[in-house]
């Protein structure tokens, strides 16, 4: 099932705070965290969990010990974004400054150079194993030693408006059948299917022309996570929508992802959409980036840690990176896991 992170605008309502319904527990600290911010969350074929963080560059976790990766062992900036890993087991990491990529023992950078990488790298790998990076002037593909621009056709946009910068590849994505989406900033979204491209814009049906998620589901529903714009504001559009192949649905009762600068999506393998959806409703918009998660104690609610990554393992264990640590959820209850644990 297609899982997304629900948020509501404003202060949580009154019907929220009688309610007698599952509140996941938040539990306390036990030890220096692994980083404030966890904003990216995978799992190589190896098992290992691999955690992007913002200052404190790639951690991984081997079942048994942290190892910290960072400029001072060759990673090209201490954010990291975006993680995959291509056919050969090298990592790769989209950072702030470029790309890294990672054999184990040594990094490759591509920096940012003319029509080559820009800042805020968002890496996919698509099923015949080549690396795509989206970045703030657009989408790359690596050839095997560089990457070079994937021109996406000119597109004339009526009353054009953008959130960060006009052209920017949120992120990429391949679906069952082989083609290749673009999220762009502006543009709406684009199908590549290896040889023509099908542009799709709010005359279409989305709610906004600045696509930042793009995902599909068992059923093979493509969804599309839409922003506001902020050049020039607009805080009437953006909004999730679902396109079946023929039409647009839009979800205006979750209109508040629209506020969001993030927006985590991600498919749940095992996790029922009872519980899945109990989680979401402890969940809030409280500002202007990332949702965050809500907690009541006694007749108080109140709000911690805002969702930047969500990841389910092969074990299906539900891995949660926040603006403030990493946190496992057991079914009942968030874990903070430190640097000391608890990892079970």
């Amino acid at each position: 099932m297609l899982f997304f992170i629900t948020a509501c605008s404003g202060q949580p309502d009154s019907n929220a705070l009688k309610s007698n319904d599952f509140v996941p527990e938040v539990l306390p600290k036990t030890g220096a965290q692994i980083s404030e911010y966890v904003v990216e969350i995978f799992e190589d074929k190896k098992g290992n969990l691999w955690f992007g963080t913002v200052s404190d560059g790639a951690v991984r976790y081997d079942g048994k010990t942290l190892t910290y990766l960072s400029t001072k062992d060759g990673l090209c900036d201490n954010t990291v974004a975006s993680i995959t890993q291509d056919n050969e087991g090298n990592m790769w990491f989209g950072t702030h400054n470029g790309a890294s990529k990672y054999d184990g023992k040594t990094f490759t950078n591509f920096g940012i150079r003319k029509a080559c990488m820009a800042p805020v790298v968002t890496f996919w790998r698509i099923k015949r194993g080549n690396i795509w990076a989206g970045t703030n002037h657009g989408a790359f593909r690596f050839n095997g030693s560089s990457f070079s621009e994937f021109k996406i056709p000119e597109l004339v946009i009526e009353n054009p408006s953008y959130k960060w910068v006009a052209g920017k590849i949120w992120t990429l994505m391949e679906d069952k059948k082989g083609n290749i989406w673009f999220a762009r900033d502006g543009f709406g979204a684009c199908k590549y299917d290896g040889t023509s491209f099908t542009h799709f814009t709010s005359k279409d049906g989305l709610c906004s022309n600045i696509v930042s998620r793009i995902m599909e589901d068992k059923q093979g529903n493509i969804w599309f996570g839409t922003l506001t714009s902020d050049f020039p504001k607009n805080t009437k559009e953006g909004g999730l929508s679902r396109y079946d192949g023929k039409t647009f649905s839009n979800y205006p009762e979750i209109k508040a992802l629209a506020k969001m600068t993030f927006i985590p999506f991600m498919k749940i393998k095992r996790g029922t959409s009872g519980l899945v959806q109990r989680i979401l409703e402890r969940i809030v918009m409280t500002g202007q980036h990332s949702p965050c998660l809500k907690r009541r104690t006694g007749k108080t609610l109140t709000v911690h840690f805002g969702v930047q990554a969500i990841l389910e393992d092969k074990n299906g264990t539900l891995w949660f990176g926040f603006s403030g640590g990493l946190f496992r959820f057991n079914g009942t209850s968030f874990f903070n896991i430190t640097q000391d644990g608890p990892w079970k």
